[in-house]
């Protein structure tokens, strides 16, 4: 094994996700305190001593004690490099956490065990499953009054339509929760004592009747290996990062476009998942999360941006921990960068050494929801294009502009975006707006392979077609009802409910 194949065995890179409030940011931050990265852990108890989560740094996150953007953190364990990417909550951000979800091995969900599996439980599980991503599941807060275990269990089989291998089972639950029974091993892992007998009984039964775990299916995605426990408590944490360590795949092949991309070969390649503006606001600064796929990176190679063919500097490039950075002088394969630029750097695009490589699968989705955009201080016009242009650049908000000519239309797929825009415009860049209503309800890209026709229906149709922020058409429609008739007339126009950003040519996807 040489020497990147060695460093590349040694990465584990996940994700966690889970519906709003099922501690997730808490059991973010007992990994990181695990892991040695923090030494105290900004709990939601805490924020109103002025302590915040360690994976929350934007201020509109601080004030309303919620989660709107995806962090990056970076620790060691066990001989283990990890990269940790914490992910929005909020269910309306779940267009960002699709976006992480494409530059992880593996994801840990996180199930509040009174609550059971819940929407965006699923809606998140469908993006792991549609990348064959394996799954980790963590049913947390036994220390409250929960649902019965086997109850759970069924649920997650049922819901998640895999098979539920426990990896340990819990002894009692809410003032009664003493601990949990390793199946594995038939060890207990007492949090206090006495364990009740009944609930020892019930967690041997479990033992001899349950899913075997079983690697291979775990890795194939049919199935997820289920752990209990408290994570505000400190108990079952270990068992989760254990977890992953032990079984979550090390990172693997990649398609590059015309050719399949090792981890361990040793040309670097790597790919933009996410764009962050201001994270620094006195510096003004923008940073382009790169996912590595491929080789080793060292500290001022000389980079390409595949798209545009420009040469890249990459002299500043930076390792996180949340809003920290540390100067990265090197990274491989499953490493998380992040490149500070000026704009040169888009969503989806591929960075090589010089090959012309293209990774793929980086989705943006319909918008459901419209606003457009009332100026409280006219002055600030100039202000608030750069402010929209970038924001819509990040994937932090969707722009669209009036084929026809005239004021721009935001989109968003949840409607606190629309807040955490207006807050950003307003700290970031000083411009005040207001949102009024706007008389869309649903958008499709669209294309079509004769450009005569495509032309014809944007004659026809001038009042609804838009263009995004990477000059892409698109449909407006005022009711779904429109929108079946116009796909009805239109019969060679292809209507699509999501844009892939390939960096390359910014097409729309079926």
């Amino acid at each position: 094994m040489n020497a990147i194949a060695r460093q590349v065995a040694r990465r584990r890179t996940f994700a966690i996700v889970s519906h709003p409030d099922a501690g997730k940011t808490t059991l973010t931050e007992k990994l990181l305190l695990l892991g040695g990265a923090i030494h105290v852990a900004g709990t939601v108890k805490a924020r109103k001593a002025a302590r915040y989560a360690t994976s929350d740094w934007m201020e509109i996150e601080k004030q309303r004690g919620i989660s709107v953007a995806s962090s990056v953190m970076q620790f060691e364990y066990r001989g283990h490099v990890i990269n940790l990417l914490d992910t929005p909550g909020h269910q309306d951000f779940s267009e960002d956490t699709y976006r992480v979800l494409t530059a992880v091995d593996a994801a840990v969900m996180v199930i509040d065990a009174a609550k059971g599996v819940e929407p965006q439980t699923l809606k998140l599980l469908e993006v792991c499953r549609a990348r064959g991503t394996p799954v980790l599941t963590f049913v947390n807060k036994l220390d409250r009054d929960v649902r019965p275990p086997l109850e759970l269990l069924d649920e997650i089989e049922s819901a998640l339509g895999m098979a539920a291998a426990p990896l340990t089972w819990p002894i009692g639950s809410g003032r009664e929760f003493s601990g949990v029974l390793d199946l594995r091993t038939g060890e207990r892992r007492r949090m206090r004592s006495p364990a009740h007998q009944e609930a020892l009984e019930e967690a041997e039964m479990v033992r001899e009747a349950a899913t075997r775990f079983e690697s291979a299916q775990y890795l194939a995605g049919l199935q997820t290996p289920v752990l209990f426990g408290s994570a505000l408590n400190d108990f079952g944490v270990k068992e989760v990062l254990d977890a992953l360590v032990d079984h979550a795949p090390a990172p693997a092949s990649r398609r590059g476009g015309t050719r399949e991309v090792a981890p361990d070969e040793g040309i670097f390649s790597g790919v933009v998942f996410k764009i962050q503006a201001n994270m620094d606001p006195a510096h003004r600064d923008r940073v382009a999360f790169v996912r590595v796929c491929s080789g080793r990176f060292t500290r001022g190679m000389k980079l390409v941006i595949c798209r545009s063919g420009r040469e890249l500097r990459s002299s500043n490039a930076v390792t996180f921990l949340s809003q920290r950075r540390e100067t990265a002088d090197e990274a491989y394969a499953g490493d998380i960068i992040g490149i500070p630029n000026h704009g040169t750097i888009a969503l989806g695009d591929t960075l090589t050494e010089g090959e012309p490589l293209q990774f793929g699968g980086l989705p943006s989705f319909a918008p459901e929801l419209f606003r457009r955009v009332e100026l409280a201080t006219p002055m600030k016009a100039k202000q608030l294009r750069t402010g929209l242009r970038q924001l819509s650049e990040e994937g932090a908000i969707q722009i669209f502009t009036p084929h026809a000519g005239g004021a721009p239309v935001l989109a968003a797929v949840g409607a606190l975006q629309f807040d955490v825009a207006a807050h950003r415009l307003e700290h970031e860049y000083g411009v005040q707006m207001r949102l009024l209503g706007a008389e869309y309800t649903v958008a499709r890209w669209v294309s079509c392979p004769e450009a005569p026709e495509l032309d014809r229906f944007f004659a026809r149709n001038a009042h609804r077609i838009f263009h995004d922020a990477a000059g892409v058409p698109a449909y407006l429609a005022a009711t779904t009802a429109e929108l079946t008739v116009t796909q009805k007339y239109w019969p060679k126009i292809a209507f699509h409910r999501t844009r892939e950003h390939t960096g390359l040519a910014q097409e729309a996807a079926a």
